[in-house]
């Protein structure tokens, strides 16, 4: 089979490899030549991703896969077209940005030849692949989708750092215009998909049709923004359990001990591409969530309260050397994607201190990219925030940090005999 996968991003480029380690013949898009280069030559654009560098260089040296910038030399020839393009949501206005996606949905339209499937695995608001896509496919293309091709939605549910391993655990969603569209879509994922043994799945695991395009987006907005909630409520849970002096990590393992209950666990902020995003991306089609929306304002409060307990426990920030322990988003992830270190180190520059940031996967350069000042462990500092649960951080201790009087630790991944006689608060747990 021939396929073309739009966008060589962190999910767009193990997609790519895994299809074309399947045998297929793979063709990649991406509007950055450095990327299409460093494709081409096998070596993987961006780190982190088990086995992505062992698997693309297999591929590309094989022969099954290349990356062009050219839409005209991906789209003609390929069998199945795969659309994995970023959808950007603004972070004041709550406003999903279709700028990326219309303008690479143009593109391939553009090339496009009859008895394609056109499958978007980018997370979309339910209804916008009938109501958007379709409607610019066919004008664009002059073609008739159930027809001439068959238009499909097929969500992504892998986490970066280990697509290859969630590609075979979790059922592929499948949701068509057409009963059609449906059977291709299912006949091309299990063609360039495997998976694993699910004996406690009813269904068990493979390809599962949801019956329509809206259907298979919901569920991929369902299971995200249960996340969102679910964290929401366990912050909830947390602040509460602070304030009255209670453990609300004992209450939560207790709870969660019966098999009716999952609740997650509170911390400083949610961040990467999807579990901040998706929650917005349905309260788009649906604002009277009022559910959804408290959970994602509690959440995105987090950063704020959690330099209030620094604030609490040290005074008046003011000239105060404070560093931000953890870039990342989430631990051994190289990615700063709506990310509590930038509302962290505002709350901070707000209180008057000097704001240091400190990360064990960024260079000294690339923090002052983002604005921030580096910290090097060993310098003199008056205060600390876990940001990130870096393993590393479970290693450090006062002596890491000279002078250090307060460290609020917003994952709970310290350990208290490491910082004796440093005032250490956790978020959720009661001092």
């Amino acid at each position: 089979m021939r396929i073309a996968v739009v966008a060589l991003g962190k999910i767009g480029l193990p997609l790519a490899v895994q299809f074309a380690g399947k045998g297929h013949g793979v063709v990649g898009v991406d509007v950055n030549q450095t990327v299409v280069d460093l494709v081409n030559q096998g070596r993987e654009p961006f780190p982190g991703e088990a086995e992505l560098d062992i698997r693309l260089a297999e591929v590309v040296g094989d022969g099954r896969l290349r990356a062009t910038s050219d839409y005209a030399d991906a789209i003609p020839a390929a069998e199945a077209v795969v659309v994995v393009v970023p959808l950007f949501v603004d972070d004041e206005t709550w406003q999903p940005d279709f700028g990326w996606m219309e303008a690479a949905t143009r593109s391939l339209a553009a090339h496009l030849r009859p008895g394609t499937l056109v499958s978007y695995e980018t997370t979309l608001p339910v209804g916008t692949t009938r109501t958007r896509w379709k409607p610019l496919i066919e004008k664009v293309s002059g073609l008739s989708e159930g027809d001439d091709f068959h238009l499909v939605f097929s969500p992504e549910r892998v986490l970066t750092g280990r697509v290859f391993a969630d590609l075979r655990k979790y059922p592929k969603l499948i949701g068509g215009l057409s009963t059609d569209g449906a059977k291709h879509a299912r006949a091309f994922y299990e063609a360039v998909l495997d998976f694993d043994d699910r004996p406690d799945l009813e269904r068990g695991n493979g390809v599962w049709d949801l019956g329509s395009a809206e259907a298979a987006e919901m569920a991929k907005l369902a299971e995200t923004t249960y996340r969102d909630v679910n964290i929401g409520l366990a912050n909830q849970f947390g602040r509460f359990a602070a304030a009255h002096g209670i453990d609300v990590y004992q209450v939560i393992e207790a709870s969660n001990s019966q098999p009716y209950s999952h609740i997650h666990r509170p911390g400083i902020a949610v961040g990467g591409h999807c579990i901040p995003v998706y929650p917005r991306l349905y309260l788009w089609t649906d604002p009277e969530a009022t559910v959804v929306r408290a959970a994602r304002e509690a959440n995105a409060g987090m950063p704020a309260y959690t330099v209030g307990l620094v604030e609490a426990a040290y005074g008046d920030l003011t000239g105060a050397r404070v560093v931000v322990l953890g870039a990342s988003y989430r631990g051994k992830v190289k990615e700063t994607a709506f990310s509590g270190v930038f509302p962290a180190v505002q709350a901070l520059r707000d209180k008057g201190a000097q704001v240091l940031v400190h990360d064990p996967m960024y260079s000294d350069d690339e923090l002052s990219s983002f604005g921030f000042t580096p910290y090097t462990l060993g310098e003199p500092v008056d205060a600390a925030v876990v940001q990130a649960d870096h393993p590393e951080y479970a290693e450090l201790g006062s002596e890491d940090l000279p002078g250090v009087r307060v460290l609020v630790d917003g994952r709970d991944v310290t350990e208290a005999a490491r910082w004796s006689g440093v005032t250490r608060v956790v978020v959720g747990r009661a001092a």
